[in-house]
């Protein structure tokens, strides 16, 4: 249970581009990736704006046929492993059984089940596709990962909503501080953007309806906030231990050294009041570390731009950290990218290792109207350069579910 773990590959499909660099100099930029939806029409939809997905090939990551058999939420995930594979150097082949795959999606193959109901009632139940169940079972992102790359050790999917991709990054960190792999490729990948999907979400009225303003609905902690952004992508990174990354000479982005995770046990939807669960979740995370909480320098915030969890998520904050609260930076990169709901940890994860090796910290843009129950820093709108030393990721999800990540600058002991 002592062994470091350390990230070394990083993977992002996002709405700010396919890749982490156009990722980071998106975040950095302070630009926008939300518009008007163009994968159906969205005329009668109360929200007709999302972060999709442009300008994606699957046949860059995969074959075509491939490609063929999957969901857009599994494509998404393959392209981001591929990416953070090939991003750290890693020779699965060396090691196949101590390579394990965890990565998650909140809610599966919208598309698969859409297009493939049309079927059933257009054509009848014979024409359903075969692979119709292999494609929309949240598990298949981990499960397909794990075939095209031939890694053979522990493979899981994990689906916790909003949470899902700080989740499996933190249980692939505690499967490899137990032994059970050297390396796990982690993360999580969504694809909900679809007419049903976007329905679901709209009738919550959960949604921002800013439709004169796409690039800027997504406001987290800013007084006028109305709702987040959907969003589709996925981020996954791959973590290793600190002997096999230092065997093969690994690049090292940050290391893990806590993760926090507990339950609401409240409501379905809305998060516990005061921030319980999410301080638990964070306390929990430094627990394990062995730090203090004004040893944290950064947020990366779950900061949805909803009314209620920007300002239960502040007082979960200010739980935890007490008077350090208003000394560390936070920020909410949904902003920008919206809300991947289960691949957001993943993302989240990638902004704070990049935090780490690039000295600077992405913005919450479109902060105008501060919100006196949210009064923390915030990084309002323009990139910040700065030492970071130790930052922290935060989810929480439908459910009650509630998770901490914390990372922090490599320190080669050894020298």
């Amino acid at each position: 249970m002592n062994r470091r773990v350390v990230i070394t590959g990083l993977g992002a499909v996002t709405p700010l581009g396919i890749g982490v660099e156009p990722l980071w100099q998106s975040l950095l930029a302070g630009k926008s990736g939300i518009a008007p939806i163009e994968g159906f029409d969205a005329s009668e939809y109360t929200t007709k704006f999302a972060g999709e997905v442009r300008d994606f090939d699957p046949t860059q990551f995969m074959e075509r046929k491939d490609a063929k058999r999957m969901d857009p939420f599994v494509q998404f995930a393959v392209a981001a492993s591929r990416m953070a594979i090939d991003d750290s150097g890693l020779d699965i082949a060396e090691r196949p059984e101590r390579v394990g795959v965890l990565i998650g999606s909140g809610i599966g193959g919208t598309w698969t089940w859409e297009t493939q109901h049309e079927t059933l009632r257009q054509k009848g139940p014979n024409r359903v596709s075969p692979f119709f169940i292999p494609m929309l079972i949240g598990d298949m992102a981990a499960g397909q990962v794990s075939i095209m790359f031939g890694a053979r050790g522990p493979n899981l999917g994990v689906v916790s909503a909003c949470a899902t991709s700080t989740h499996a990054i933190g249980d692939a960190f505690e499967i490899i501080r137990r032994g059970d792999a050297d390396v796990m490729i982690a993360g999580g990948s969504e694809a909900a953007l679809s007419p049903l999907g976007v329905a679901g979400f709209c009738s919550m009225r959960a949604l921002s309806t800013r439709n004169d303003d796409p690039q800027g609905a997504s406001r987290p902690f800013d007084k006028e906030r109305d709702g987040f952004v959907m969003a589709d992508g996925a981020g996954v990174v791959v973590l290793e231990t600190e002997e096999s990354a230092r065997r093969r000479g690994a690049k090292i982005y940050c290391e893990v050294i806590g993760y926090g995770l507990t339950a609401d046990a409240y409501h379905i939807t809305a998060p516990a009041p005061g921030g319980d669960g999410g301080a638990r979740a964070m306390t929990a995370a430094i627990r394990k570390a062995g730090i203090e909480p004004r040893d944290i320098d950064y947020i990366t915030a779950h900061g949805t731009s909803t009314p209620l969890n920007d300002k239960v998520e502040t007082e979960g904050i200010k739980a935890c950290l007490g008077d350090a609260a208003y000394d560390v930076a936070i920020s909410s990169t949904k902003s920008m990218t919206g809300h991947l709901l289960g691949a957001a940890g993943g993302v989240e994860a990638i902004v704070c290792a990049l935090a780490i090796t690039q000295g600077a910290i992405p913005p919450t843009i479109n902060y105008e109207h501060p919100d006196p129950e949210c009064d923390l820093d915030y990084v309002p709108n323009e990139a910040r350069r700065a030492q970071v030393k130790v930052a922290m990721s935060n989810s929480f999800g439908f459910g009650g579910h509630n998770a901490a990540l914390l990372v922090r600058a490599w320190e080669d002991r050894a020298v």
